[in-house]
């Protein structure tokens, strides 16, 4: 059994995982988690995006994260913080998926729980044991 504090949070990068093969499984699963009251962000390293894709992305997102809109990007400690703070959590009450490890290591070491993902079907294993249904 998970000791930790209980995950409130689902923090996921954009390229690379939500655009894999399969990924409407992994949009299925942030729209059920936000309908059982588990906020997701979207945290990218991408400069922005236009209008039309942030309200694309809004049904499954709390927060939209862009770190050319924030100043800070990932791997640094803050854009974790940041993302966390948006979402009224702590970081320790958050996980984060991303396909680059060393960013997956550095939101791990901003208190957040790590998910390295390489493959939707992995990935959502991952996600159903730190977010179970009741």
């Amino acid at each position: 059994m998970y000791g930790g504090p209980v995950l409130k949070g689902l923090v996921i990068d954009y390229v690379g995982v939500l655009t894999d093969d399969g990924a409407d499984e992994l949009y299925a699963f942030l729209r059920s988690a936000r309908a059982r009251g588990i906020k997701t962000a979207l945290l990218s390293n991408a400069p922005g995006a236009s209008d039309e894709a942030k309200r694309a992305l809004n049904p499954f997102f709390d927060a939209l994260v862009f770190s050319g809109e924030v100043g800070v990007a990932k791997p640094e400690r803050e854009v974790y913080l940041l993302t966390a703070g948006l979402l009224d959590l702590p970081a320790g009450r958050c996980a984060f998926v991303d396909d680059a490890a060393h960013n997956v290591r550095a939101a791990v070491a901003a208190g957040m729980a790590g998910v390295h993902h390489t493959s939707v079907e992995e990935t959502l294993t991952e996600l159903s044991a730190l977010f179970p249904k009741p």
